[in-house]
């Protein structure tokens, strides 16, 4: 508990102090995020981690984290563009490796860099808010879903007697994913009472929402596949809490949800 406690106070400060400071810093961040998540998935699977298609993956997502915002120039791709042609990229890879690469695991790898690239990138995109407000946003998402974990965790531990998903994650129950939406929508209101101009009640309460559903659910797909592979946690970077996407599990379906649905106040 100590390890866990010291990893969490460090790793939660810097992570938080370089998101404040914002531009190159925390974009840097957020992309070695991206890549050691990519690196854990591709290890989860069992495939080869510096690989032909995971060198490719490594690639896709640096190419998710490009900053062209910060660095002036215009995006020369949509993001269907983009996605297409990687998918062409990675289809391709069974047509030259002569199927010695299994469609499989090709299709496998390319799910990875859309559900970990995208989702990072999105953090980029939320802290790059084109109304200057971009770290308040951030910080509203993530203690939205800090805020749902926590009353999850507690709710359930205190309260908890049905099971949620117990063939995906035995220890969740009802009553704390309940728990975990009236913290979330809870914080979501203070921050619209603290920001009146910027954030109102009913907007507030939808995010407060999605970030507790999706937060949890992105939980769930976490829990889904490590059982499929028979693993505990995803990595061991940070002790006592797994790897990055052990703690960002949430956070990678939640931003980009709350952009796609355009409930972000500065759209």
């Amino acid at each position: 508990m100590k390890q866990r406690l010291i990893t969490g106070i460090v790793a939660g400060a810097v992570f938080l102090g370089l998101c404040f400071w914002g531009g190159w810093p925390y974009q840097l961040l957020l992309t070695a995020m991206a890549l050691i998540g990519y690196y854990e998935f591709v290890k989860m699977t069992g495939t080869q981690t510096f690989g032909g298609t995971a060198i490719l993956g490594y690639l896709s997502i640096m190419c998710f984290m490009i900053p062209w915002d910060l660095m002036g120039v215009a995006e020369f791709l949509s993001w269907e563009q983009g996605i297409w042609l990687l998918l062409l990229l990675f289809l391709l890879i069974t047509v030259f490796s002569k199927n010695k690469q299994d469609i499989k695991i090709t299709a496998l790898m390319f799910t990875g860099i859309v559900y970990i690239g995208m989702g990072f990138s999105y953090m980029a995109i939320a802290r790059g808010a084109n109304d200057g407000h971009g770290v308040v946003w951030t910080f509203l998402l993530l203690c939205c879903i800090w805020g749902s974990d926590a009353g999850a965790y507690f709710v359930g531990r205190s309260f908890g007697k049905n099971k949620l998903w117990p063939a995906i994650s035995p220890n969740k129950t009802v009553e704390g994913a309940l728990g975990g939406v009236l913290i979330s929508i809870l914080f979501a209101i203070g921050f619209a009472l603290f920001i009146p101009d910027l954030l109102t009640i009913g907007r507030a309460l939808l995010i407060g929402l999605s970030c507790a559903v999706l937060g949890q659910l992105g939980d769930l797909v976490q829990s889904a596949y490590k059982r499929v592979y028979g693993i505990k946690d995803s990595g061991s970077l940070l002790p006592g809490h797994g790897g990055i996407l052990d703690r960002c599990d949430s956070w990678i379906i939640v931003f980009p949800f709350v952009h796609i649905v355009m409930l972000m106040p500065y759209y």
